[in-house]
């Protein structure tokens, strides 16, 4: 394949591999250098991993905000120094909590909060990520973080071990919320303590599971030039509104100048700028019947 492959990959990503190696596997098997992905999946987590190629990498600050949906397993009795699976576990010497005990402590973790990011994180502290300051046996000091959560619902018990608890949770929240420090402060609530033992997003932004595709799925078509199959438009799941012009209007705008032209929408707004043909060549801002060009994808 070549450097003309542009658009939208949704992978179901596995548990195991990391985010940057979906890109590495995407990179190598289109031959396109200029891939990146719309939000990290820790290794052991699965779910929604949207994948942009080509020019498409330019629009991914567009879906950096974009709400993200997941589903969780919670496991209570004990506490990680990674909040997750994957860290060192610390029993708690606290009762195991019940059911109706974690319905009333899910309450205050609900709507608008302030989250205090894992010390396993890459928010960065004095120019140094937080995670590599814990690997060294120091405790990075982490600010609180505004977040929202719409969503946060117990669906599943299991208190077959009465210990230990496992309870599986569905969540919708901005961007930016870490799923291992909402277990982590559930558990803190409670008192006995709590990590996440495995995570699956259902939905990032417009781009949900049950339009993604398996790895082995996308190694085939990749491998085999069939990736048109499986690649969306590079403006898939952008709700910009749609301007389209003439070649005459386009050669202004590919300049970079300004363009006189109607706005699509009441007030300042980015829209989709599409060539006569329909095919999307730039993205522009408009305001007071200005089109201003941000990003031009052909001449």
């Amino acid at each position: 394949m070549s450097e003309s492959l542009d658009g939208v990959l949704v992978v179901a990503k596995e548990p195991g591999p990391t985010s940057h190696d979906i890109v590495g596997l995407v990179r190598r098997l289109t031959g396109v250098k200029r891939v990146g992905h719309g939000g990290t999946l820790d290794p052991f987590a699965a779910g929604v991993l949207p994948v942009f190629i080509g020019h498409a990498t330019r629009l991914v600050e567009y879906h950096g905000a974009e709400a993200k949906e997941y589903r969780a397993v919670v496991c209570f009795g004990a506490r990680s120094t990674t909040d997750d699976l994957q860290g060192e576990l610390t029993p708690a010497d606290a009762p195991a909590p019940t059911r109706e005990d974690v319905e009333r402590a899910l309450q205050p973790l609900r709507g608008e909060i302030e989250q205090v990011p894992p010390d396993y994180s890459a928010v960065r502290v004095s120019g140094r990520k937080a995670y590599e300051l814990a690997r060294h046996g120091e405790k990075p000091e982490l600010r609180p973080r505004h977040v929202t959560v719409t969503r946060l619902d117990l669906t599943e018990w299991d208190d077959s071990d009465a210990a230990r608890p496992v309870a599986t949770m569905e969540i919708a929240c901005s961007a930016g919320t870490y799923i291992r420090a909402l277990a982590r402060d559930l558990g803190d609530a409670l008192g006995c303590g709590a990590y996440l033992g495995a995570l699956t997003r259902t939905a990032s932004g417009p781009f949900r599971l049950d339009q993604a595709h398996p790895l082995d799925a996308v190694r085939a078509a990749l491998s085999s030039g069939r990736a048109s199959e499986l690649v969306l438009p590079m403006d898939a799941g952008l709700d910009f509104p749609e301007v389209q012009l003439s070649a005459a209007e386009l050669t202004h705008l590919a300049r970079g100048q300004q363009l006189r032209h109607a706005s699509p929408a009441d007030g300042p707004s980015l829209v989709r700028v599409l060539d006569p043909s329909g095919r999307l060549v730039a993205i522009a801002r408009a305001e007071n019947g200005v089109l201003q060009p941000e990003k031009v994808f052909s001449a």
